[in-house]
């Protein structure tokens, strides 16, 4: 297939400044589009976003997507991020995350020969990335992250079991399903006085913690399920864990 010919054919597609062989075009007032062919000319390097685009970020990250593209899908085929990315203009991206055919489907409706041809690459945060997701992890985790969003906060990776005999409340899974910092640290707020409760948390490391309650708060390692528990304050508590999930 010829990407170059098929992008340029695109309804008001033009070059994007600042970066060869790429371009920009808006199927929708608040939608712009930005694509570069990959280095060897074979691939569409693409992203999009909605209500926030920049141009001068998009331009950084599909430049480090290119130059970065083998090291980024040796990480993980499906869903590989790579840190070290500088991004412009005061945005706290660090990281740029390169997303497979079988998880985006684009133009999976209107140009389903295109889509196995196409890899799409955000700016992204290093904590939002464990590596080594499995397809229907990297399939949840794209659907909610908000990627198109280049004003959004970094949404860490942080899976969660938990079971509380006061509000009754329980995981609906087998193991741990994502959630996000706020549903953890509300679930940590709610063992206070409810004896035989517990809530895991697993951050991007695939380390894991347990914490119960039997008047107070016990925390342990859980990597193995033998960790020696330690009695632990809720805000020590809550502090331990939002810093887990940024290491």
């Amino acid at each position: 297939m010829d990407i170059r010919e098929v992008v340029t054919g695109f309804r008001d597609a033009a070059p994007m400044a600042g970066l060869d062989d790429a371009w920009l075009w808006a199927p929708a007032p608040t939608l712009h589009f930005a694509g570069a062919l990959s280095a060897d000319g074979k691939r569409l390097l693409q992203l999009n976003a909605r209500d926030s685009f920049d141009q001068d970020l998009a331009v950084a990250t599909l430049a480090f997507a290119r130059a970065h593209e083998e090291e980024l899908v040796a990480r993980n085929p499906r869903f590989g991020a790579l840190d070290g990315f500088a991004a412009p203009g005061g945005f706290r991206f660090d990281s740029v995350v390169f997303i497979a055919p079988e998880v985006h489907e684009f133009y999976g409706y209107d140009r389903p020969e295109l889509t196995p041809f196409v890899r799409l690459a955000y700016p992204a945060y290093a904590s939002e990335f464990a590596g080594d997701e499995t397809l229907v992890e990297a399939l949840t985790r794209f659907s909610v992250m908000r990627l198109n969003d280049f004003g959004r906060d970094p949404l860490p990776f942080l899976k969660m079991r938990f079971a509380n005999t006061r509000t009754l409340g329980r995981s609906t899974n087998k193991g741990r399903g994502f959630t996000d910092p706020r549903n953890l640290e509300s679930e940590l707020r709610a063992l206070d006085g409810s004896a035989g409760s517990f809530v895991e948390f697993e951050n991007r490391h695939r380390h894991v913690w347990r914490v119960e309650w039997h008047d107070r708060y016990y925390v342990a390692v859980w990597d193995t399920q033998d960790g020696e528990p330690r009695e632990i304050a809720l805000d020590e508590l809550l502090a331990f864990a939002a810093a887990r999930l940024v290491d």
